[in-house]
Order: C-alpha cells, then structure tokens, then sequence
C-alpha cells in the first residue's frame, strides 16, 4: 500500500477565516501549512463570512461530526429595504421596499423566530435536491424550491442599531441553522425586506473567538525557525471536539484491546455509572469514540496516534 503524503499530524486548528475565502480553500492552506496528510473542517463558512473554522487534521477528523452537531453563535447584520438571489450582499436584488422597521418594532418582532421554527434554506446553499446542490441549479437558472426544515434558535438579541439601514444581531442557534435565511425572514415579517450585509461566527462547538488564529498569522509561525513546534502548540487536543460526553480513563492494558476494536468491562468500585456515548483515554491519549453498554466500553472509531 502506497504511503499517504505528508506527516501525521492529529488535533484541532481554529481557523479565524478571513473574507472572501471559502471553506475548502482555508482547508487546504492549513493542510500544507501542516503538512498534514488528512484535513477536514467542521461547517462551512460562506466565503463572505469571517469567523471561527475549526479545521480538523489527522485523526480529529473521526471528531467532525460532533462538533456539527453542537451549537453556533453567530454576528451579523441586515440590512434594510432590498432582498438578494442569495440572501446577501453577493445576490442580485429581488425586490426592494421603502420602508425602514424602529429598533422598537424589530425588539418585539425577535421572540417568534427564537425555539423550534420552521426555515427555509436559501435557493444558494449546499442543499442537496435530486442529488445535486441547490447552488448549482440556482446558477444554472433553475427555479429552485426547498423544503421548509426545523431549526433551533437559543436566542436572537440586537447588539446595534446602524441608523436607518442597518442593524446587528447576535443569534445562538442549533445545527443546520442558515443566518441568511433567518435575516430574510426578519425583514419579511417587517414588511421592510432585508438581506445579510455582514456575517461572522463567534463560536462552533466547543471552539470560540479566544481559542483562534488568524491565516495570516499561521503563515508568519510556519517561517519561524521553529515553525514545525510551534505550528503544533497552535492544535487542540483532538478530543476538544468531545467536550459533551464524558471521558472514560483506562489502563493501558485495556487500552490495547481497545485499539483492537474490543470491548472491555468497567470493573472495580470506582468503574463509572454512565452509559451511552463515551470517549476512552488511555494517560493522555485519546484511544477511541465509543459507548457504554450494560458495564463495558464498545468502541466504534478507534484513534490511531503515534508516527
């Protein structure tokens, strides 16, 4: 079997990603910035968005799907008397309004799109209908017609009020949750229209504002004299992503028939009362993505480390 490319590099990198870049291309320069063989994030970021990317390399790649599912908050603006193709400033406009909402209708406006409410994605988002992605039918000219999905919204609060034209929203919200959709809505129910004029996510999961670093500055590290040391004291632990469920500490005996895809008891008076989803660590390594059933760990993703 042909060796995979580049080093073995395992844990989390929290992207600050900058305007104008999209998802896929920050994976790829922080993957030969790395040097890494297996990169992957964990949400798309529209390239007119900035904010947090938590990147994955390595084995923190098996951890993706947890840091998805976990809640968002995101910073944005909308602003007043238009909508967009896209809901944003990338569009081509729809339909315009003259009129201008107060900062008093907006406040008593917000508590119906917080809880469980339906939402309808955007006509360009990565959607799939009939196998393909809404985007590429919507630029290929396609009438596009999405489904209505639940979403969870935690909380939507207005941070500013820009004049007239413009104002700002800090929303905490579940997976699956389309901003730009939201900011259309907004500006329907006022009868103002309304589309995403700035959009910047300050947390994804576990991984927040004060967790990141910016491209640029990842660049600047990789030329140091010890880049390779200090690009690697930039990563999260890869179980970083795991952080709700609970950790199971393991000796290394266990450990190894762990690694082998076997089950082992929890034994002894300080064996943990749990039981569902659960990591093992075996010191200070992350042994593998499990459950907890009936007294044993049963792992389902193994973690590979090591070089």
């Amino acid at each position: 079997m042909a060796r995979k490319r580049g080093d073995r590099i395992n844990g989390w990198l929290v992207l600050d990603k900058p305007l104008e870049l999209t998802s896929t291309r920050a994976v790829g320069i922080v993957r030969r910035i790395f040097n890494a063989q297996k990169a992957g994030h964990a949400g798309t970021l529209d390239p007119l968005a900035t904010g947090i990317l938590p990147i994955a390399l390595g084995e923190a790649t098996k951890t993706v799907s947890n840091v998805m599912e976990g809640g968002k908050i995101y910073e944005f603006t909308v602003k007043w008397g238009a909508e967009t193709t896209t809901d944003d400033l990338e569009g081509d406009v729809t339909s315009t309004s003259l009129k201008r909402p107060t900062e008093e209708e907006v406040a008593e406006l917000l508590p119906i799109f917080i809880g469980n409410i339906l939402q309808t994605p955007p006509s360009f988002s990565a959607i799939k209908i009939n196998g393909q992605r809404a985007y590429d039918l919507a630029r290929s000219g396609e009438k596009v017609e999405i489904k209505a999905r639940e979403v969870n919204i935690y909380d939507l609060s207005i941070k500013n009020f820009i004049e007239d034209e413009e104002m700002t929203f800090i929303a905490e919200c579940g997976k699956g949750t389309y901003i730009r959709s939201l900011a259309r809505d907004i500006g329907r129910e006022l009868g103002c229209l309304g589309h995403v004029s700035r959009l910047r996510r300050l947390k994804s999961g576990p991984f927040t504002e004060n967790m990141s670093i910016s491209l640029e500055k990842l660049e600047e590290l990789s030329h140091s004299a010890a880049a390779r040391d200090v690009l690697l004291d930039q990563l999260c632990p890869i179980e970083t992503a795991l952080d709700d469920i609970p950790a199971l500490a393991i000796n290394e005996d266990d450990a190894a028939r762990v690694r082998l895809g076997q089950a082992v008891l929890l034994k002894g008076r300080d064996a943990p009362i749990i039981k569902g989803p659960a990591y093992a660590m075996s010191g200070s390594d992350i042994v593998a993505l499990g459950v907890v059933s009936q007294g044993e760990f049963k792992p389902a993703r193994v973690i590979v480390l090591g070089e």
